[in-house]
């Protein structure tokens, strides 16, 4: 019987957004900016580039070539690579499936919001009551997860090329246009500390500056540590989810210069973010 045609990203742009969409979200928006407050700002900025651009891009790359080689799915790949590795499979199969429902939940959260405000809502949404009032509705926490669930099933379906290429291709940008968008808003916002009028202006040069004041082996273990787990939640490593994306990737397109691209891509998001 003659192997069915697998489908394939159309070139080296689509396969970049659509594993860049997978890699930019809650890690980079959520997450990175909440780890940086923690951790000192520059100095945890400092760490989590020089891990990206180490240890981040040796395991994509691995990952994404792995993909590309086997042309296979996560549970079926490294048994293709080699026969003792097949029980990495499983795990990489595992996470995705753990992970998923409540992406669909904060997806729902998101999709509640964006109808508030293309409602002209958007006093509603940014009350304090909202959210509260929201989350304990009997019915629309549901409704708006079974929303995004929907919206996911259907440009999964579509296919590689005309549905996740296709749809990555519009959000991505929109997505860093909105992010750039909110943070110049942020930073000439104007807050009022002990009746001193600050702006984030002065915040930038904590951010981007790191301080080795009274940094000490265990405090600086510790940042390495959140880098490091941040590293494996932005860039979606370890998760199987690049070996599936670069299954679908053409043999002609260069993988080092893709990964680039896409590390790029992801630590610029993170860095506007925070």
């Amino acid at each position: 019987m003659e192997e069915k045609k697998r489908n394939s990203f159309t070139g080296q742009i689509g396969f970049v957004l659509a594993a860049a969409g997978s890699a930019v979200g809650l890690g980079n928006i959520w997450r990175f900016p909440t780890l940086a407050a923690k951790n000192g700002g520059g100095l945890f900025l400092l760490v989590y580039i020089i891990l990206a651009l180490t240890f981040g891009f040796a395991l994509l790359t691995t990952e994404a070539a792995i993909g590309r080689k086997t042309q296979q799915s996560p549970l079926t790949a490294y048994k293709k690579i080699n026969k003792g590795f097949g029980f990495i499979g499983y795990f990489a199969y595992i996470v995705p499936f753990i992970i998923y429902p409540y992406y669909c939940v904060i997806g729902g959260w998101v999709i509640k919001y964006m109808s508030t405000y293309l409602a002209f809502q958007g006093k509603a949404a940014v009350a304090p009551s909202f959210f509260g009032g929201f989350i304990t509705n009997q019915w629309q926490p549901i409704l708006y997860t079974v929303i995004f669930t929907a919206l996911c099933f259907i440009i999964v379906y579509k296919g590689v090329e005309h549905g996740i290429e296709k749809y990555s291709r519009i959000l991505m940008p929109a997505l860093a246009i909105l992010i750039s968008f909110i943070a110049i808003y942020s930073i000439f916002l104007k807050t009022s500390d002990n009746g001193e009028i600050r702006t984030g202006v002065e915040g930038l040069a904590v951010y981007f500056i790191p301080n080795f004041e009274g940094l000490t082996f265990g405090k600086f273990l510790r940042v390495c540590l959140d880098a490091m787990g941040q590293l494996f939640y932005s860039l979606s490593i370890a998760m199987g989810i690049m070996v599936a994306y670069g299954s679908y990737m053409k043999k002609e397109v260069n993988l080092s210069k893709s990964i680039n691209q896409i590390e790029i891509f992801d630590t610029v998001i993170a860095v506007i973010a925070g």
